[in-house]
């Protein structure tokens, strides 16, 4: 054999191997073709609603386009430029950040502290009250607002009514029109909606636990407290990673909420990038028309800073690990 031939023979193995790899790819989806054809339609919509309007919002962004006929009026980063100059997108910028990082903060150690309680096998119907603080998580977003709507009413709300009935206060409070107690309001509405959410994960995280762990404690005379801080919380710190980056990237898009609600207002006071998006993507004024491109880049510029967040999740949780966490415990 000669060089040319020595030279010759690894690439034609090669080919070999890879003719092979084909044909036994080929073999393997035709013996589950019907499994494929089953997740065929899930593909089909998920490429169309999915994958598709991605694609589609980084394509109109460069473009000045009202969202009817094709786009034309190519411009380049001129959306870009203009949301950053924006003052009105950093305001919706940072009252969502703000919003979804107090419901992680006030949300997520009540949930670990009734989760605890709840899990607790002396609780008598626990079941019971897990369904009960389950139920509004499960209740449509839109319809909870449009009931807190009724019954905040500043004039014969059921709210005020028996806030002045008490006599803890003196005249109603207008709730959703105070650029003060918007936000806070919002924020207390959405804490009930969703508190069951994180108090499943916790309660998921706490039986993962082995029963063995407080019992040794327990001997050793570790108190309810230690008990806490020295096993419980160690042990769930690798889920609990999660829990935290889920709820706070569920409470970036309260757009339900807030748009049966206040719509943005009062004066943008809870204006989020959801309602800010939409305003500009949907609403028509006498001023205005469409914006559907600079929409699209809003949308962009928002969810690659939450791009940049689950970057840093993703470092955290390569440094805290399970093996870890029980090692700390």
């Amino acid at each position: 054999m000669n060089a040319h031939q020595e030279r010759a023979l690894p690439s034609s193995t090669s080919a070999i191997g890879n003719k092979t790899a084909t044909s036994a790819l080929w073999k393997r989806i035709k013996q589950h073709r019907w499994h494929y054809l089953f997740i065929l339609p899930m593909l089909v919509l998920f490429l169309m609603f999915s994958i598709w309007p991605m694609v589609g919002s980084w394509y109109y962004a460069f473009f000045d386009w009202d969202g009817t006929g094709r786009p034309t009026n190519f411009i380049g980063f001129a959306n870009f430029i203009e949301i950053y100059t924006d003052p009105g997108f950093w305001n919706a910028f940072k009252i969502t950040f703000s919003f979804a990082i107090s419901n992680v903060c006030i949300q997520l150690p009540l949930a670990l502290i009734v989760a605890v309680i709840l899990n607790h096998p002396a609780v008598k119907g626990r079941n019971i009250y897990r369904l009960l603080i389950f139920l509004p998580v499960i209740s449509t977003t839109a319809v909870v607002g449009i009931v807190f709507v009724i019954l905040l009413n500043p004039l014969g709300g059921p709210i005020n009514d028996v806030l002045l009935k008490t006599g803890l206060i003196d005249s109603p409070i207008n709730f959703l029109g105070s650029q003060k107690l918007a936000l806070p309001t919002l924020l207390v509405i959405s804490l009930w909606k969703s508190f069951g959410t994180p108090l499943i994960y916790w309660l998921a995280g706490l039986q993962t636990i082995p029963a063995e762990l407080y019992e040794a404690a327990k001997i050793d005379g570790a108190g309810a407290v230690q008990r806490f801080t020295r096993i419980t919380i160690p042990l769930l710190v690798p889920i609990g990673i999660i829990i935290v980056l889920l709820t706070f990237i569920g409470n970036l898009h309260p757009f339900d909420l807030v748009k049966t609600m206040t719509e943005g207002g009062p004066v943008k006071s809870t204006d989020v990038i959801d309602t800010y998006i939409y305003r500009y993507a949907f609403e028509t004024t006498e001023y205005s028309s469409t914006r559907y491109g600079f929409a699209s880049a809003a949308g962009i510029v928002f969810s690659m800073a939450v791009f940049l967040i689950v970057l840093v999740q993703a470092g955290v949780m390569k440094k805290v690990r399970p093996d870890k966490g029980g090692q700390s415990a």
